[in-house]
This record gives C-alpha cells, structure tokens and sequence, in this order.
C-alpha cells in the first residue's frame, strides 16, 4: 500500500511540474479585429501575420473582418465588442471629444491618402481650377472642410464651387462627368480604378494644398486593453508589425498572400496600389507605425477651427507609442 501512494504522488508530482513548465498547452486567446472597409492592399500586412501564423506564434487567435457598417468600429471598440479596429485620424479625435474610449496603437498609413482628384482630359490641374466646377463628394462632415481647405490655399472659397453628393461613386461620378471633380477618393485605390477603364486623372493631395498632414488610417484599441490587456495588445502589435515589415519588403507577395485569404480583393487595382501605397507604411528611420505628437496636435486645432470637434481634445492622449517601441 505504502508503495502504491509513493507512486502515486510521483505521479502526482510529475503532472504539476509538467504543468508549470508549460506541459499543457494552453488555449489561444481570441481576440476580433474589426476592417475600416473591405479587404485592400492596405490591410496585406495583417493578413500576412494570420495567414503565416504570426498572431497564432504569439498565442492569438484573430478574427479579421469587415463590419456590415464600417462606420460603427470606433463604437464596437469604445465598447469592447472588438479588441482591434482599424480607424482614421479624421474619426478617432470626433470619438475622444464624444468620450469615446479608444487609443490609437499604430499609424499604419503616415500621410494622407484623401485627395482631390480630376479627369485629366478636363485640364483641371489645381484647385483654382474648379472655380464654377461641380465637385462630387462622399456625404462626410470632412468633405467641406477639406475641400474649403484646398481652395483657400489656391485662391478660391466653398463659394467658388458647388459641392455635390454622390456618396461613394465617386469614380463613376466622375467618368460619367456628372462632376468635374471628386474628394475623398485615395489616390492609392480610386485613381487607379479610374485608370483602369481608361480615364486617367490628375491628383491633389491634401498635404500638398493647405490640409495639416494626418495619419489616414490607425489601428485603434480600447483604453482598457491597454490598462488591463497589455500583454494582449503587446503581442498583436508584434505579430502585425512582422506581416507589414514582409509587406513593405515585397508589397506584390503580400498581395499573393491576401489574395489566397480574400479572393474577392481586385489585383488590377491593389497590384498598382500596394506599389504606391508600401511606401506610406514606414517614416524614414522611424519605427513602423510610430506616431508623433505634432501630427496629432496639428491635425486636432485644424479640426476644432473648421468645427469639425466640439471642443478641444488633448492630442497626446490619442496615441500611444508604448507597444510600437517594445516590438521595435
């Protein structure tokens, strides 16, 4: 009997040291990561970290997908539904005035991708060209004032243009030339649309006429994953900056790779794209995804001038460089 307990608790010894030493797996923590729009070369770099296993090394299990109303991820992230969010600058400092509690973790596009955008057989050039022009926009609160934005620094007002809202047809607006111009159309994806069925098109980007440089999409969290998860947000952030490193490396694989994960995506646009867009993923010697305080600050007081915040918001408290830094 004596030997039977001994071998018992030898046993028993055994299965608690395996399990301190790691002898039983443990489950993949499951996290959701809600898209800004549809699957697009912008998004290769994360797909590349789910599809070659990055997330899943670092104990993740990701849900990548697109909200049946992209508009709502800030909402479902402020609220914990979703752990990850893709975002724009333009949204995230409206959702801090409204007390929404997100952080942006990483800049993923360091400049702007909106822009103002004409046929180029119509001979508009520049934004003083569109005096009298029609000008196709999507219906946001930004479209105006971005537009007016451009105009003042070519010499023209809102006044000088008539503002048009075609939603998100953009590109069929203006090939149809029910306006002489569009807003709100990337020059990464819509140009090369327009191109691609024969109407090449001249481009304006924001940064170049009057709009303070911002970050045009941003992975967002909420402030308390950061808090309480940040080990969560650690890890993904790893795992994510690896797939847009390969990403940036050779921008046509990464297409390769999304396209086996999202067969839908267009290859005749996000080939042409992704070359235009790697670029945008990284900042000089600056790490990827890092975010500065000035591009957010700048950014806030033109919004609060142009009426697009209800009151000031403290930029610092918009992003967070913490987890860029430790993966760096």
């Amino acid at each position: 009997m004596k030997t039977r307990w001994l071998v018992l608790l030898s046993l028993l010894a055994l299965g608690l040291l395996a399990a301190a030493c790691g002898g039983g797996e443990e489950k993949p923590t499951k996290v959701r990561l809600a898209l800004d729009w549809f699957p697009w070369s912008n998004h290769s770099g994360l797909y590349i970290a789910k599809e070659k296993g990055y997330f899943a090394a670092e104990g993740l299990d990701v849900t990548i997908y697109t909200p049946d109303d992209p508009s709502t991820v800030l909402a479902t992230v402020g609220a914990g539904q979703d752990e990850f969010g893709l975002s724009y600058e333009t949204e995230v400092l409206p959702a801090l005035a409204a007390g929404v509690p997100v952080v942006s973790i990483a800049a993923l596009v360091q400049h702007p991708l909106n822009s103002l955008m004409a046929l180029q057989s119509s001979g508009i050039k520049t934004p003083k060209d569109l005096r009298d022009k029609k000008v196709g926009a999507p219906g946001l609160p930004t479209d105006a004032p971005l537009l007016e934005t451009m105009l003042k620094k070519d010499g023209l007002t809102l006044r000088d243009v008539e503002v048009v809202n075609v939603g998100f047809d953009l590109v069929p607006a203006l090939i149809s030339k029910q306006v002489d111009a569009i807003v709100g159309a990337y020059w990464v994806h819509e140009s090369i649309s327009a191109e691609n069925q024969g109407f090449p098109v001249n481009v304006m980007r924001m940064e170049d006429w009057g709009v303070p440089d911002f970050y045009e999409i941003v992975l967002v969290t909420n402030k308390d994953m950061v808090d309480k998860r940040s080990d969560v947000v650690e890890r993904f952030i790893r795992a994510a900056i690896k797939g847009y490193k390969e990403a940036v490396a050779d921008p046509q694989k990464a297409i390769d790779v999304m396209k086996q994960a999202a067969p839908e995506i267009d290859e005749s646009i996000e080939r042409p794209g992704v070359t235009k867009l790697a670029p945008l993923w990284i900042e000089g010697s600056l790490p990827f995804g890092w975010q500065t305080q000035e591009k957010w600050a700048s950014f806030a007081t033109w919004m609060r001038a142009n009426g697009l915040l209800t009151k000031d918001v403290d930029a610092s408290k918009a992003f967070n460089n913490t987890f860029v830094e430790k993966a760096k």
